[in-house]
């Protein structure tokens, strides 16, 4: 699962203390495991070996530049939402044609750098976005290859903000509107519609829902080719879910077992596009404890780290286990206590955990948020005028730091005075 352990009763990131890396960089401050980064990409490749997918990293999910380009080193390509994302994902060396863009919103200005890098899709959401890539495609003298995103209408278990392949949802088009395009492709001449995508959200833990929305897809591909219209290619998104604390969720093998009959009858180049499930368990999210305060409520541990770092807790409801990073040994009823993990930022909604157990926790401690190496930096903001944390990226012994932590004058660097 991770490569975080406890040594002695320190914790420990592969071969280096976490201790060790607090007090060299201070907190708060995220710390991620090169080794299992890379080894949860290779499971998904080891897994769906029999079709060769080409497995794009989601950036979205953490856009450091060296966490992107390890993964490219290793063979991935990148899934992109932004013009500033394709930015990030140039300068990892990522091949242009390993480079797949998503998104509702996209502007002309970023569809025509991107045509003009020549990535491999777009993925297309509406008729008006197909409409401007032609026009784009047109007058750069391109032919531009696009796949549409269908919206398979399923209803995944997972948060409401975070499920994207429902109907109600603002991703995607409906399965008539998207043969209609098939069917009428000649009108977009400027175009390759060669692929369809879909995506039916994220931190999904069972197989089902994606099983359902795949064999939607496949019948729906079967019409098209009764209409004398072959995919080529099949992108099925990411959604893996994570053990954040108590799940169960699938492992890629099993994931690979429940889809592969459905994904090799659609005879279509296969893309994926994982984020969480590469990066979640990677990495975690380190804090110190300023003040212990009790009231005749509750107890809260009010730590350095905030939802400005972290928001997934605020955001979501989302629950990340909270370790000691030096474990004490139980010693009598009275030292195990209750507390609510909190920020200092001024909103009640600032907390990383609730009613969390700890024995004896005090002032000075150091806290690892774990499971945040996915949409926690990367989500991350200057709230509070508070400066984004650092990075460090630990490979056995070795340690990089991959971000430096932010100043208050990098706080003001792009406004006028």
């Amino acid at each position: 699962m991770h490569d975080f352990n406890y040594r002695h009763n320190n914790l420990y990131c592969e071969s280096v203390s976490i201790e060790e890396l607090a007090r060299k960089y201070g907190t708060p401050l995220y710390v991620y495991s090169r080794n299992t980064l890379i080894s949860h990409y290779r499971k998904i490749k080891e897994a769906f070996r029999q079709i060769n997918p080409l497995i794009c990293f989601s950036v979205k999910a953490n856009s450091n530049i060296s966490i992107c380009r390890a993964l490219v080193k290793e063979g991935a390509g990148l899934d992109i939402v932004s013009g500033g994302e394709l930015y990030r994902a140039l300068k990892t060396g990522a091949p242009s044609r390993k480079i797949v863009y998503a998104g509702v919103g996209k502007t002309e200005k970023e569809i025509e750098l991107a045509m003009r890098r020549h990535i491999l899709f777009f993925n297309v959401e509406s008729i008006p976005e197909l409409e401007l890539i032609n026009k784009i495609a047109g007058k750069l003298g391109v032919r531009q290859k696009v796949a549409i995103r269908i919206n398979p209408d399923i209803k995944a278990k997972t948060h409401k903000y975070i499920t994207t392949g429902h109907g109600e949802n603002k991703f995607g088009i409906d399965f008539k509107t998207a043969g209609n395009i098939f069917l009428r492709r000649v009108l977009y001449k400027n175009l390759n519609i060669s692929g369809i995508h879909m995506h039916i959200g994220s931190q999904i833990v069972d197989a089902k829902p994606f099983i359902r929305a795949m064999e939607r897809v496949a019948v729906f591909m079967k019409g098209l080719e009764g209409h004398g219209c072959r995919v080529q290619w099949l992108n099925i998104g990411g959604g893996l879910g994570i053990i954040y604390t108590k799940e169960r969720p699938q492992t890629a093998g099993e994931y690979a077992k429940a889809i592969l009959p459905i994904l090799k009858k659609t005879m279509a180049n296969i893309i994926m596009e994982p984020g969480r499930f590469i990066a979640g368990n990677a990495g975690a999210l380190i804090t110190r404890v300023q003040y212990i305060k009790e009231t005749p409520s509750k107890n809260f541990a009010i730590v350095d780290a905030a939802m400005n770092d972290l928001i997934r807790p605020s955001l979501y409801g989302a629950h990340h286990e909270i370790l000691p990073v030096r474990s004490r040994s139980y010693s009598g009823s009275k030292d195990i206590r209750v507390f609510d993990v909190v920020g200092p930022v001024c909103e009640s909604g600032d907390f990383l955990g609730k009613g969390r157990k700890f024995i004896g926790l005090r002032a000075g401690d150091l806290l690892s948020v774990m499971g945040a190496g996915a949409y926690g930096f990367s989500m991350s903001s200057n709230y509070n005028s508070r400066p984004r944390v650092a990075e460090v990226m630990v490979e056995g012994s070795r340690i990089k730091l991959i971000r430096r932590r932010e100043t208050y004058q990098d706080l003001l660097r792009a406004e006028s005075r």
